[in-house]
């Protein structure tokens, strides 16, 4: 097999609209550019939906579903589990397509596909497990039976910052539970769920039952779409402010809706806790995708005890990072988004250092093209830090200390957020008070990655409603049928 290039990554990549199982471009011809967040210059031009567009994919949703959910869920397993092994073959060229448009370095990116796919493969597994009950009626002379089926068509709006693994998360339940999808996803980012569209339709999946749209103007053709009685079902994965507009959208037609939404995750690491693990998953919690991450680490809350040969650890191995281009081999860590995102990072460590803080490493914007900002380590923060409070969305590690394990728990739960949270200790009591007590919807523990497929993934409070993976995650795309049966 020839290796992937950036060119041969672009290719596979279609830049149109798929809508009723046709590649066709936008209604008025529109198109907009994606760029590269290392250099700035443009890497395709795609297809600009309009809210016709949009129209039309739901239609075309609608007119799919109830074939698609009388399909054997057999039928509906294999398709996802050869899409899953499509998706591995190419996953080369599905690293490079994320790495070129999101920025991240190319090791991160097919550590990405590893991960998206294993969606795939695990809700094919789940399509063949979808089950009701058969109970007697406590009073005699009924039959009570509950079934399963699919809400009915979907409407997925992803993110920029996991190109593959969000869309995936939402398009496997959704086709294993017998849902029609249309998906929007981020502009900034959507080359790489094309080309998964594109997977899908190789891997057999009928026309209609997933369609893209693509487009700058995503509440203007999104609202119309929610807003629409056909829909049954919005899921959607990105910040707060906007979910809780979609929310209000959803209301009208009372939409079964599933919201990941913003994060401000704290990082504590106690007195007895193994500094060398705690470093390497404060590692990976706070680098991970460039800090581009609603699971990212916002807040590193250690003993007063530890705080500074932690920090220095830290500092350290940050400090040790390569800064630059995705595709360049030897780089650990490529550029942020936009420059608007870079510039708030900025302003969120300026206000930190005029506040006291003190740099340990980084802290400067680098000379030249692109979006980058180094690895930094904050100590000595005071309280008053807006990016304790705010989502930082970048590699910036802020330091406090706490001297009790009730302060610990207090100051972690001091924010309206609660996706997840990270706990390093070394003591089997102090994990099950802390876990219990932490208002969040996950917890690591001495671990600082918690996302599997496998397990449910969502959060409480300001962090959303709804899980994603998991049992509980083909959950959110069925409705529970009570017949009655008189005998």
């Amino acid at each position: 097999m020839a290796p992937v290039t950036q060119k041969s990554a672009l290719e596979f990549a279609p830049t149109d609209l798929l809508v009723g199982g046709r590649w066709r471009p936008a209604e008025q011809g529109a198109t907009f550019a994606v760029h590269d967040p290392a250099t700035g210059k443009v890497l395709a031009e795609v297809a600009d939906a309009t809210v016709a567009d949009g129209r039309a994919a739901l239609d075309a949703a609608v007119a799919a579903q109830a074939d698609w959910a009388a399909t054997d869920p057999r039928e509906r397993s294999e398709i996802l589990r050869r899409a899953f092994d499509l998706l591995t073959e190419r996953a080369d060229t599905f690293a490079m397509l994320m790495t070129l448009e999101m920025g991240k370095a190319l090791a991160e990116s097919r550590g990405e596909v590893t991960y998206g796919a294993e969606f795939f493969r695990w809700f094919a597994e789940e399509a063949v497990r979808i089950h009701g009950r058969y109970a007697a009626a406590p009073s005699g002379g009924t039959r009570l039976l509950t079934m399963q089926q699919p809400v009915g068509p979907v409407f997925a709006i992803t993110p920029w910052n996991f190109p593959l693994a969000m869309g995936t998360r939402k398009i496997g339940p959704a086709l294993a539970a017998g849902c029609t999808v249309v998906i929007k996803p981020a502009a900034e980012t959507p080359l790489t769920t094309l080309a998964l569209a594109r997977v899908l339709e190789e891997a057999g999946l009928p026309p209609g039952v997933l369609d893209v749209i693509t487009t700058s103007r995503s509440g203007e053709v999104s609202e119309p779409i929610i807003r629409d009685p056909r829909l049954r079902k919005l899921t959607f994965t990105g910040s707060t402010p906007v979910g809780q507009t979609l929310v209000r959208q959803s209301s009208e037609q009372l939409l079964r809706t599933s919201m990941e939404l913003g994060g401000n995750a704290p990082f504590l690491v106690f007195d007895d806790a193994d500094l060398d693990r705690a470093v390497d998953g404060a590692m990976l919690a706070k680098m991970r995708n460039i800090g581009e991450a609603c699971t990212a680490a916002n807040r590193f809350l250690v003993h007063e005890s530890v705080a500074q040969e932690f920090a220095s650890r830290l500092a350290e191995r940050m400090g040790d990072l390569t800064v630059g281009k995705g595709t360049t081999k030897g780089v650990d860590v490529g550029p942020l988004i936009t420059e608007e995102a870079r510039a708030k990072v900025v302003d969120l460590v300026a206000d930190a250092v005029e506040g006291g803080a003190s740099v340990l490493t980084g802290g400067e914007v680098p000379s030249g093209k692109g979006w980058f900002y180094p690895p930094t380590v904050l100590t000595d923060v005071p309280a008053s830090a807006r990016l304790l409070s705010e989502e930082i969305f970048g590699p910036v590690a802020p330091i406090t200390t706490f001297r009790t394990e009730e302060e610990a728990v207090r100051l972690a739960n001091s924010t309206e957020y609660g996706l997840v949270a990270y706990v390093f200790t070394e003591q089997t009591a102090r994990t099950i008070r802390v876990a219990e007590a932490l208002e969040f919807g996950m917890v690591g523990v001495n671990q600082g990655v918690v996302s599997n497929p496998a397990a449910p993934f969502g959060g409480v409070k300001h962090s959303g409603f709804g899980r994603e993976g998991g049992f509980e995650g083909i959950e959110e795309y069925l409705e529970t049928k009570y017949v009655g049966l008189a005998l």
